[in-house]
């Protein structure tokens, strides 16, 4: 780090990247030392078993965290912001493929007021597979997600500290990051950035990655929706059911009493009562959740809201 605070935070996770640490490390240098700004490095090691914390040791200005094994690319970023003291953290791949030449346009972006700056790999240079899958996900993404970013798998982010105030990332949340804090009222943009083919090591990405993503998704879209309002999803479809299901229930009795009607044999009062019995826990498990989400709140010391400035005129 340069003398004084930093204004940039560069944080990289790095995991068997023996082949480009240096020449990332210099990279990362030269780009922000164009700048003119102070500046920190951070590269964060996720268990690496070659000499990617070895040939680390050797570069400077850099600050090491060194995991004890292999504790996933999330945790890696989440170490590595905690540990940034920088206005704005810049997050990046450690395999070379995002370009530290593009931080100046995410800072610039950074300067017209945005909050979040993600990059956007229009030209990507991964295998088809890799591809097919990132296109499939930014499909469900848009649905669920709708963060209004194109490309939210790209590592190259630009982020103002204070977006990580009360943040932990756990599973495969970097990913989503934009979408999280588009929530609590931060401005979000993004723009067209390099992307160059993997020419030393071996991608991550693998199919175990991808089912995890989807996950998280999942939470994204539930925490968007109902995060304040958890009873609404449980209580209301529990109720409904439960509706669903006293009216079947009435009317077999109907059948029963008023015409007769053998119900030995027929599987709607089976029916009635699973729907009630599942209507009357999803309204309890609503109300669970509900008090979870607001103790969530409350141990955090904040709501569900966040204020941007408070002026006295």
């Amino acid at each position: 780090m340069e003398n004084g605070k930093p204004y940039i935070s560069a944080v990289v996770p790095v995991y068997n990247e023996e082949g480009n640490v240096v020449e990332l490390h210099r990279r990362i240098r030269e780009a922000c030392e164009k700048l003119g700004r102070p500046y920190e490095i951070i590269f964060v090691d996720d268990g690496s078993t070659d000499k990617t914390v070895e040939l680390c040791r050797d570069l400077s200005p850099l600050r090491l965290i060194v995991f004890r094994k292999n504790f996933g690319q999330t945790a890696a970023f989440d170490a590595g912001i905690k540990a940034a003291t920088g206005d704005i953290v810049v997050t990046m791949d450690g395999d070379l493929q995002n370009d530290p030449a593009d931080i100046p346009l995410l800072l610039a972006e950074i300067d017209r007021g945005y909050d979040i700056v993600s990059g956007w790999r229009h030209k990507r240079k991964d295998s088809f597979m890799k591809k097919f899958f990132s296109r499939g996900a930014n499909l469900l993404r848009k649905g669920l997600v709708k963060d209004g970013i194109h490309d939210s798998g790209c590592s190259l982010k630009a982020y103002r500290r204070e977006c990580f105030d009360g943040v932990d990332l756990f599973g495969e949340m970097h990913r989503f990051m934009p979408a999280l804090l588009q929530l609590d009222g931060f401005r979000v943009s993004e723009v067209k950035v390099s992307h160059h083919p993997r020419i030393h090591g071996v991608t991550k990405y693998n199919w175990k990655r991808a089912i995890k993503g989807f996950v998280d998704m999942l939470f994204i879209w539930f925490w968007r929706k109902y995060s304040h309002r958890a009873i609404h999803l449980f209580g209301g479809t529990g109720l409904f059911l439960g509706i669903i299901g006293t009216g079947v229930l009435g009317w077999m009795f109907v059948e029963k009493v008023f015409f007769g009607a053998s119900l030995a044999e027929r599987i709607w009062p089976l029916v009635g009562t699973l729907l009630v019995l599942v209507g009357v826990q999803l309204f309890i498990f609503g109300i669970l959740v509900d008090i979870a989400v607001k103790t969530y709140y409350s141990q955090r010391g904040r709501m569900n809201y966040s204020v941007r400035e408070t002026t006295n005129q």
